[in-house]
């Protein structure tokens, strides 16, 4: 079996255990319109999601926590490593990482890193084509 095959067995594990896991809310969410459902952790002395009273949802805690060896893995099955330039390609392994072109990266430096990674076999998670700079870039030269 091949360190692809595995990590995609762990990626599938996570979602299957996902599955089953309950979804958090948060407490009286449906009971009120002007609450979110979005989880917030109860303080009250009182609450009864804090002091986990039996028929009230469950809180979050440690015990929910998917599977230690796939945490921190893409859906794709690939670990993600942040670039910032051509050079920090050299440090990435093709067959288990996977590239995130950081945010602060220009177009022109975008382009370059992306055509490194198709040169070098290495999946790129955010691929922004820039065409329109590459047309400009051939006209300045054709000139």
């Amino acid at each position: 079996m091949s360190k692809k095959q595995n990590l995609a067995e762990l990626v599938a594990k996570r979602a299957k255990e996902k599955r089953k896991k309950p979804k958090f809310r948060r407490q009286e969410s449906w009971r009120y319109k002007r609450l979110k459902p979005n989880w917030r952790r109860p303080r009250g002395l009182d609450n009864k999601v804090r002091r986990k009273v039996k028929g009230w949802p469950s809180a979050p805690n440690s015990g929910y926590r998917g599977p230690k060896d796939s945490r921190g893995l893409h859906p794709s099955a690939h670990r993600e490593v942040r670039v910032f330039n051509v050079d920090d390609l050299r440090n990435v392994d093709p067959e288990r990482d996977a590239v995130r072109i950081a945010h602060a990266v220009g177009s022109r430096k975008r382009v370059e890193i992306i055509d490194k990674a198709k040169e070098l076999g290495i999946h790129v998670l955010n691929p922004r084509e820039f065409r329109e700079l590459e047309e400009a870039a051939t006209e300045k030269t054709g000139s």
